[in-house]
Formats: C-alpha cells, structure tokens, sequence
C-alpha cells in the first residue's frame, strides 16, 4: 500500500468515524438485530458499510436484514417481513413508513439513524437468490472477510466519488455503488493504486476480482460480482460516468489536492443570472413539468429519459433543432429541460423526394403531392430529385410543446398520464423555478469536476 500524502491524511481525520461515532451506531445496530432474532421468525443481519467498517463519517444510515427461511412462499415473506419491521420500528422508532424496491420493506428514524429493516431469504448460496436483495449478505460477508486494513482507503474511495459527482448507482446518477468502491479498492490493493490505475481505464475495462471468467457484458465498466459470476456491479455506471472518473483520477493524481474530497460550494444560480446566461448563449429554452407519478424511482427514472428521447425526437421530426436535454425528478414534480439552437422556422418546408431515375418511387411521390395543398411543385431541384414546397405544421417550437400533438411523442406510461392531468409549458425565463436552481445550474454549467477544480 502507497504511503498516505498530507492531503488524504487531512482528509481521512476528517471523514473517519470516531470511536464514540462508532459505538453510537454499533449499539443501535445490535439492538435491531437482537429484536429481530427475538422474533423466532427470522434472524438478523446488519449489512452495508457499517457491518463493514466502510461509512464516512456522519452517515447516519443503518441497514438491518431480516432473514426469512427461503421455503417461505415469496407472499408470506413480504406480509411477515412487514408486520416485523413495522413492530421493530414501533417499538424503537415511532414513526415509520412502508418503502418498496423489489419488496416491501421499512424505513424508520431510531436514536436519529435513518433505519431500513428489508426482508430477505437466508439463502446458502448466492447462485439460489430468490430477490435481489438476497445477494446482499454475501456482499457483505465477502468484504468483511477481505477488507482487513483497507478501510480508510474506500473511505478516501468513496469521498473522492462524492465530491466528484459520481457516486451512487441511482438510476438519475448513473455512478458508482459503495459495493463498487470497496471491490475496486480491494482489486487494486488500495487508494493510491485505484488512482493511478483507474487514470489509464479504456471504454469495456473489465475487472474480474475472483476470476469466474463467466458471463460476458458490453457494459462500459464491467466488474464481475465475486458471490454471483453472472452480475455485474458496475452496470449501474454509465459511460460519461465512467470518462468523469476517469478524469478526476488523471487530475488527482497530476496534482493531490484537498478540493477533489471537499469541494467549495457552489451557489444555485439566481434568477438574474439565469437570465444573463439565456442571453449570452442565444438558444432557446423550454420546459416541461408535471407531476412525479405515485410510483419507485426505478420505474419513473428510465420514463423520464425515454420521454426526454422521445421529446426531442418529436422536436426534430419538425425542423427544430435540439442541442441537448435533461430531466429531473423531485418529490413533488418532475422537470423535462430543452435546449434548441433553432425554434422558429419559417412557413415554408421543402420536401425532397426520389431521384428521378427511380421511376417507380418518383410516379408514387409525384401522385402523392398533386393532390396535396402545396406552395409549389412537384418540381425537379438542382441535385435531379423530385421535391416540394409546402407549409410546415408547426413554426413555433412552443406552439408545438403546448399542443396534443406533444402527446405523439415516445413517453414513458406513467409519464403520459400525469401530463395528461397536469403539464406545465414555460420557455425562456419563464423556465425559472426557484425548485430546480440546482438543475439548472447543472444543466448550463456542463464542465466536468476537474476541469472545475483546475479553474479554482
């Protein structure tokens, strides 16, 4: 292991827990595991990066597993997981709420830790999972079996992920999980090593830590799960992730610095800088906004970004030009954000059809447009292809937005219905919405980390 530099000494005093830290969230975590061993019905298992030693300081999160026999009908595990969490957390908590993933499970605040009691199946092998959460224990016990020493580097790991935006395997962050973290300190044999290795990745690198030479994956990053030779943990990363990370670890290791752990905070833009930013680039914007559908992120995430595609699509279909787009989903709504160098056109569209050689094609099109409303034409142009000038649809990409045949475009289900009852169309500086000051700082401010940090 590379010896640590000032920097990452500086940082790791910050971000390690302390012993009080420490025994605070180990006491809270035996205590769920005791009550649910109590139960007879299941046993307990506190899993993640505080089973693991690997939380950051002031992570206030703590996952308690509740093994269920696996000849447990998949109903009957749900229902009995439920009634559990909810009697654990009424009995430490108070307060709780009913969460779902692949299943339901329970999220509750105990001794001010943010608590997840998730059922699961005590499967012996990883290759018997039942649901996906039943990997999960072997995640952690193969990390608790192999991270002895190594923990203040997936700590630097970690922190160094966060602070460059790319950590978390959300389907809106497209990043790099905890479990990614801990596998690629261990590949590397620590966070030095990760750095200087990672800065050379190529598109398709593929890391096989427990050598199962298994299944293939096209994924940009793939790195094989050591429990389960037919996942890969990295598929949550998405290829501009990936060249994010890249480049932070190309910076990092050019020139260490406390600011690629703990970067300065940046200020939501204003509205009078918005304002200023939409003059200066001269494009125009557009948005769209509707209320977030009553279902899990990992259903309205992936709908959102195919009814982005499908917008912009829709836009382009028309003679408008997009130059780029985004989306993003808060508890209450949900933002579609678009950009377009051109959105107004004029009245006038030519369309160009066959050559005139291809008789069989040109008879078709010159039928076709005789009995159509046309400016002018059939004619042949100047490349020896039948065309037409006729009247475009629609000139004003608002217009177009604000109308049904928005609707036309490839939206997501869920999507869809909530426009239907409620979408809100707003273009320029109307697109300003003190909600989504973050977004939109984002979204005009594509630099990445590095290069931002180099600007400092």
């Amino acid at each position: 292991m590379t010896p640590r530099n000032a920097t990452e000494k500086e940082v790791l005093s910050v971000i390690r827990p302390e012993k009080e830290e420490r025994d605070d969230i180990c006491t809270v975590a035996e205590m769920l595991v005791k009550a649910v061993n109590e139960s007879g019905t299941a046993k307990g298992m506190v899993v993640g990066s505080v089973a693991r030693n690997t939380w950051i300081s002031g992570d206030r999160d703590i996952d308690v597993f509740m093994l269920f026999p696996p000849e447990l009908p998949r109903e009957s595990l749900e229902e009995e997981g439920i009634v559990l969490g909810r009697s654990i957390a009424s009995r430490f908590g108070g307060k709780f709420v009913e969460k779902y993933a692949e299943h339901p499970y329970i999220n509750t605040t105990i001794s001010g830790f943010d608590v997840d009691l998730v059922p699961c199946y005590a499967v012996t092998d990883a290759a018997r999972i039942q649901s996906a959460v039943d990997r999960t224990p072997f995640h952690t016990r193969y990390i608790q079996s192999h991270i002895s020493g190594l923990e203040d580097d997936v700590l630097l790991m970690k922190q160094f992920s966060k602070a460059g935006g790319v950590y978390g395997s959300d389907l809106m962050t497209e990043g790099f999980a905890g479990y990614l973290c801990e596998l690629l300190v261990l590949t590397y044999g620590g966070f030095s090593e990760l750095i200087e290795a990672c800065k050379s990745w190529q598109t398709g690198k593929t890391i096989d830590i427990a050598g199962h030479q298994g299944k293939h994956f096209d994924d940009p990053l793939v790195v094989i799960d050591p429990v389960d030779p037919n996942r890969n943990v990295a598929a949550s990363v998405s290829l501009a992730k990936m060249g994010e990370f890249i480049e932070l670890c190309r910076g990092y290791f050019e020139l260490p610095g406390k600011e690629y752990f703990f970067p300065p905070v940046r200020n939501a833009i204003t509205r009078d800088e918005f304002e200023l930013i939409l003059a200066e680039r001269g494009t125009g914007l557009y948005s769209i906004s509707f209320a977030t559908p009553h279902q899990i992120p990992d259903i309205v995430v992936p709908q959102l970004r195919r009814s982005t595609a499908g917008i912009a699509a829709l836009l382009e279909r028309h003679g408008f030009v997009v130059n780029r787009y985004d989306a993003a989903m808060g508890d209450d709504r949900c933002y579609l954000l678009f950009e377009l160098l051109v959105d107004h056109l004029p009245p006038l569209y030519v369309h160009t059809g066959p050559p005139v050689e291809n008789a069989e094609n040109a008879g078709k099109f010159r039928e076709k447009y005789l009995r159509y409303n046309v400016l002018s034409g059939p004619f042949i142009n100047g490349d020896g292809r039948y065309a037409v000038e006729i009247l475009r649809k629609w000139v004003d990409a608002y217009a177009l937005l604000a109308s049904d045949d928005l609707f036309s475009a490839r939206l997501g289900k869920h999507v869809v219905k909530s426009m239907k009852k409620d979408c809100d169309v707003r273009c320029g500086a109307a697109c300003w919405d003190e909600n989504i000051c973050d977004f939109l700082s984002a979204f005009f401010n594509k630099i990445s980390s590095v290069s931002a940090l180099k600007k400092l």
